[in-house]
Protein backbone atom coordinates (compact mmCIF):
# COMPACT_ATOMS: atom_id res chain seq x y z
CA UNK A 1 0.00 0.00 0.00
CA UNK A 2 1.88 3.11 -1.06
CA UNK A 3 1.73 6.58 1.29
CA UNK A 4 0.11 9.33 -0.26
CA UNK A 5 1.89 12.89 -0.30
CA UNK A 6 0.46 16.41 -1.48
CA UNK A 7 0.77 16.90 -4.51
CA UNK A 8 1.85 20.53 -4.16
CA UNK A 9 5.10 19.24 -2.14
CA UNK A 10 5.66 16.06 -4.91
CA UNK A 11 9.16 15.95 -6.42
CA UNK A 12 10.62 19.05 -3.90
CA UNK A 13 13.57 18.60 -2.03
CA UNK A 14 13.59 20.60 1.05
CA UNK A 15 16.33 23.72 1.05
CA UNK A 16 18.21 24.15 4.48
CA UNK A 17 17.32 27.99 5.33
CA UNK A 18 20.61 30.64 5.01
CA UNK A 19 20.88 32.39 8.13
CA UNK A 20 19.60 36.18 7.37
CA UNK A 21 22.69 37.90 9.16
CA UNK A 22 25.25 35.89 6.25
CA UNK A 23 22.97 36.71 3.41
CA UNK A 24 22.70 40.45 4.23
CA UNK A 25 26.50 40.95 4.93
CA UNK A 26 27.38 39.17 1.46
CA UNK A 27 24.79 41.24 -0.70
CA UNK A 28 27.00 44.45 1.46
CA UNK A 29 30.34 43.15 0.50
CA UNK A 30 29.70 42.64 -3.39
CA UNK A 31 29.33 45.63 -4.53
CA UNK A 32 32.29 46.57 -2.47
CA UNK A 33 34.61 43.91 -4.55
CA UNK A 34 33.65 45.90 -7.47
CA UNK A 35 34.09 49.41 -6.51
CA UNK A 36 36.06 49.59 -3.54
CA UNK A 37 33.12 50.94 -1.32
CA UNK A 38 36.46 53.30 0.28
CA UNK A 39 33.11 55.58 1.74
CA UNK A 40 33.14 52.83 4.50
CA UNK A 41 35.94 52.85 5.50
CA UNK A 42 36.64 54.47 9.04
CA UNK A 43 37.57 58.25 9.40
CA UNK A 44 37.46 61.33 12.20
CA UNK A 45 38.66 64.45 13.18
CA UNK A 46 40.66 65.87 16.36
CA UNK A 47 40.72 69.30 17.30
CA UNK A 48 42.05 71.04 20.05
CA UNK A 49 39.80 74.04 21.79
CA UNK A 50 41.09 77.14 19.66
CA UNK A 51 40.33 80.54 18.63
CA UNK A 52 42.38 79.88 15.72
CA UNK A 53 41.73 77.75 12.28
CA UNK A 54 44.94 77.15 10.90
CA UNK A 55 48.78 77.37 11.58
CA UNK A 56 48.41 80.39 10.01
CA UNK A 57 45.96 82.07 11.76
CA UNK A 58 48.21 81.43 15.05
CA UNK A 59 51.24 81.86 13.96
CA UNK A 60 50.17 86.04 12.52
CA UNK A 61 48.86 86.38 15.82
CA UNK A 62 51.43 85.86 17.64
CA UNK A 63 53.34 87.69 15.59
CA UNK A 64 51.61 90.63 16.45
CA UNK A 65 52.79 90.53 20.32
CA UNK A 66 55.95 92.78 20.92
CA UNK A 67 58.25 92.29 22.86
CA UNK A 68 58.86 94.93 25.52
CA UNK A 69 55.28 96.96 24.58
CA UNK A 70 52.47 94.32 24.26
CA UNK A 71 50.83 94.61 27.69
CA UNK A 72 49.24 90.88 28.90
CA UNK A 73 45.61 92.68 29.08
CA UNK A 74 46.24 92.92 24.78
CA UNK A 75 46.83 88.88 24.98
CA UNK A 76 43.34 88.16 24.97
CA UNK A 77 42.32 90.22 21.72
CA UNK A 78 45.00 88.57 19.83
CA UNK A 79 43.70 85.10 21.30
CA UNK A 80 46.08 84.58 23.87
CA UNK A 81 44.02 84.77 27.54
CA UNK A 82 46.16 84.06 30.42
CA UNK A 83 43.58 83.22 32.18
CA UNK A 84 41.32 81.51 30.62
CA UNK A 85 42.44 80.05 27.81
CA UNK A 86 42.20 76.02 26.64
CA UNK A 87 45.48 73.95 25.81
CA UNK A 88 47.71 76.37 27.62
CA UNK A 89 50.05 75.13 30.05
CA UNK A 90 51.77 77.57 33.08
CA UNK A 91 56.01 76.38 32.68
CA UNK A 92 57.43 76.45 35.99
CA UNK A 93 60.36 78.58 36.63
CA UNK A 94 62.96 75.89 36.35
CA UNK A 95 62.19 74.27 33.50
CA UNK A 96 61.52 77.98 31.70
CA UNK A 97 65.27 78.38 32.50
CA UNK A 98 66.41 74.93 30.90
CA UNK A 99 64.38 76.34 27.81
CA UNK A 100 65.15 79.11 27.35
CA UNK A 101 68.70 78.84 28.22
CA UNK A 102 69.59 75.20 28.28
CA UNK A 103 73.89 75.77 27.90
CA UNK A 104 74.53 77.61 31.07
CA UNK A 105 78.23 78.54 29.90
CA UNK A 106 76.98 80.96 27.37
CA UNK A 107 77.47 84.80 29.64
CA UNK A 108 73.97 86.72 29.99
CA UNK A 109 75.05 89.38 27.70
CA UNK A 110 74.51 86.83 24.91
CA UNK A 111 71.19 86.13 25.44
CA UNK A 112 68.11 87.49 23.93
CA UNK A 113 67.22 90.62 26.00
CA UNK A 114 63.83 89.20 27.02
CA UNK A 115 65.38 85.76 28.04
CA UNK A 116 68.40 87.59 29.92
CA UNK A 117 65.67 89.87 31.94
CA UNK A 118 63.56 86.56 32.71
CA UNK A 119 66.62 85.23 34.44
CA UNK A 120 67.05 87.89 36.24
CA UNK A 121 63.21 88.39 37.18
CA UNK A 122 63.17 84.76 39.14
CA UNK A 123 60.11 83.98 40.06
CA UNK A 124 58.80 87.16 38.78
CA UNK A 125 59.07 85.99 35.45
CA UNK A 126 56.32 83.54 34.26
CA UNK A 127 55.73 81.62 30.98
CA UNK A 128 52.39 80.08 29.07
CA UNK A 129 52.53 77.39 26.48
CA UNK A 130 50.27 77.06 23.99
CA UNK A 131 49.51 73.87 21.73
CA UNK A 132 46.60 74.11 19.89
CA UNK A 133 46.53 72.00 16.44
CA UNK A 134 43.88 69.99 14.28
CA UNK A 135 44.26 66.46 12.41
CA UNK A 136 42.20 64.75 10.77
CA UNK A 137 42.33 60.74 10.27
CA UNK A 138 41.31 58.63 6.97
CA UNK A 139 41.18 54.89 6.36
CA UNK A 140 42.37 54.42 2.42
CA UNK A 141 43.48 51.84 0.48
CA UNK A 142 41.36 48.76 -0.16
CA UNK A 143 37.89 48.03 1.76
CA UNK A 144 38.39 43.99 1.85
CA UNK A 145 41.84 44.25 3.15
CA UNK A 146 40.60 46.93 5.71
CA UNK A 147 37.25 45.47 6.23
CA UNK A 148 38.86 41.62 7.19
CA UNK A 149 41.79 43.10 9.04
CA UNK A 150 44.55 42.40 6.90
CA UNK A 151 46.32 45.53 5.49
CA UNK A 152 45.44 48.92 7.13
CA UNK A 153 46.17 52.46 5.53
CA UNK A 154 45.60 56.05 7.48
CA UNK A 155 46.03 59.14 5.87
CA UNK A 156 46.72 61.89 8.98
CA UNK A 157 46.72 65.28 7.85
CA UNK A 158 45.92 69.10 10.09
CA UNK A 159 48.38 71.29 11.38
CA UNK A 160 50.04 71.39 15.05
CA UNK A 161 51.00 74.74 16.84
CA UNK A 162 53.40 75.94 19.74
CA UNK A 163 53.73 79.17 21.08
CA UNK A 164 55.55 80.81 23.85
CA UNK A 165 54.58 83.75 25.96
CA UNK A 166 57.17 85.16 28.83
CA UNK A 167 56.36 88.03 31.06
CA UNK A 168 57.11 89.67 33.82
CA UNK A 169 54.49 91.49 36.12
CA UNK A 170 52.26 92.68 33.24
CA UNK A 171 54.75 93.37 30.05
CA UNK A 172 55.85 90.62 27.51
CA UNK A 173 59.61 90.08 27.37
CA UNK A 174 59.71 87.40 24.64
CA UNK A 175 57.38 85.52 22.18
CA UNK A 176 58.30 82.08 20.06
CA UNK A 177 56.35 79.68 18.09
CA UNK A 178 57.17 76.72 15.95
CA UNK A 179 55.04 73.97 14.91
CA UNK A 180 53.83 71.88 11.98
CA UNK A 181 52.00 74.23 9.07
CA UNK A 182 50.93 71.14 7.15
CA UNK A 183 51.06 67.52 9.07
CA UNK A 184 50.73 64.68 6.37
CA UNK A 185 51.71 61.27 7.23
CA UNK A 186 50.97 57.91 6.02
CA UNK A 187 50.30 54.88 8.76
CA UNK A 188 50.24 51.26 7.87
CA UNK A 189 49.30 48.37 9.76
CA UNK A 190 49.85 44.78 8.29
CA UNK A 191 47.87 41.75 10.23
CA UNK A 192 49.16 38.66 8.28
CA UNK A 193 45.95 36.88 10.34
CA UNK A 194 43.64 38.96 9.24
CA UNK A 195 40.38 38.83 11.65
CA UNK A 196 42.40 36.50 13.75
CA UNK A 197 45.73 38.51 14.69
CA UNK A 198 43.21 39.70 17.72
CA UNK A 199 43.38 36.03 19.30
CA UNK A 200 46.75 34.83 18.00
CA UNK A 201 47.85 38.11 20.03
CA UNK A 202 46.24 36.96 22.87
CA UNK A 203 47.14 33.33 23.20
CA UNK A 204 51.16 34.49 22.24
CA UNK A 205 50.55 36.60 25.50
CA UNK A 206 49.21 33.90 27.38
CA UNK A 207 52.16 31.57 26.41
CA UNK A 208 54.63 34.34 27.52
CA UNK A 209 53.38 34.55 30.99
Amino acid sequence: MSTSQPIGLRGINPVPARPRGVGSLAWLLLPCLASGCASLLPHGSIRTASPFASFDEARAAIERVVPYRTRTSELRELGFDLHDSANMREVPYPEVVARIAPNPSIPLDLLDAGIRDCIVARQACRAYEFKLSEQTRQRTGAFLLDFLNFRRTTLVTGWHFEGLLIVRDDLVLFRNHGGEPQVQRTEQQSNPLGPLQPAGEASGGLLLR
